[in-house]
């Protein structure tokens, strides 16, 4: 079983908490050891949201910096924000759609462009992706189904000791059926982008 350090950062309402709890549920499913925890949190949507995911055999649910080994970013400015947490070639698999901040839309703020934060991350590792996981999830079904597009790619990248069988079986298992079918098709859209 290999170590890792899995950070997770967005923003309230896109689904990062769910996501880091379905993957813990993974984890537990396949007896690898697991922790897990929110390190800051809005309960409001737009608010910061980071949680931490730590496979085999951590003690600690914290992350410093230079320790992560994946970052999954549900927001791309979250994704700028959380470069400092990361290994030197790590894996980042990010949304390229951004949800703009209050401040920015009120002129108070500026978001930076797509192209710097896809610059920042390439001075961190080759090995980045950035997906267009509103649009997936929409395409599936419901834009809220953009969390589960992010994990389809995580899967698809063999970084972890998880299958998309594996995310699908826990998709069916751990969420509401009124929303599992859209969950699974989010999930193969977000493999599909990966293997492009």
């Amino acid at each position: 079983m290999k170590k890792l350090r899995i950070f997770l950062a967005g923003v309230g309402g896109q689904g990062t908490l769910t996501a880091t709890n379905l993957l813990a549920q993974i984890a537990l499913d396949k007896d690898i050891p697991v922790t897990s925890g929110e390190i800051h949190g809005m309960a409001q949507r737009g608010g910061i949201v980071e949680s931490t995911l730590l496979l085999g055999g951590y003690l600690s649910p914290k992350i410093s910096y230079g320790e992560a080994d994946i970052l999954l970013g549900f927001e791309p400015m979250e994704t700028l924000r959380a470069l400092p947490y990361l290994k030197p070639q790590s894996l980042i698999l990010s949304n390229n759609e951004p949800l703009i901040p209050i401040g920015v839309s009120m002129g108070r703020e500026k978001y930076p462009g797509l192209d710097f934060i896809q610059e920042r991350c390439s001075q961190c590792t080759d090995n980045y992706a950035f997906l267009a996981c509103k649009s997936l999830g929409q395409k599936a079904g419901t834009a809220q189904a953009s969390n589960m597009v992010l994990l389809g790619a995580l899967c698809a990248s063999e970084m972890v000791e998880y299958s998309t069988q594996d995310l699908q079986e826990a998709v069916k298992k751990y969420l509401p059926k009124k929303i599992v079918d859209i969950n699974l098709r989010a999930i193969q859209f977000g493999q599909d982008a990966l293997d492009l």
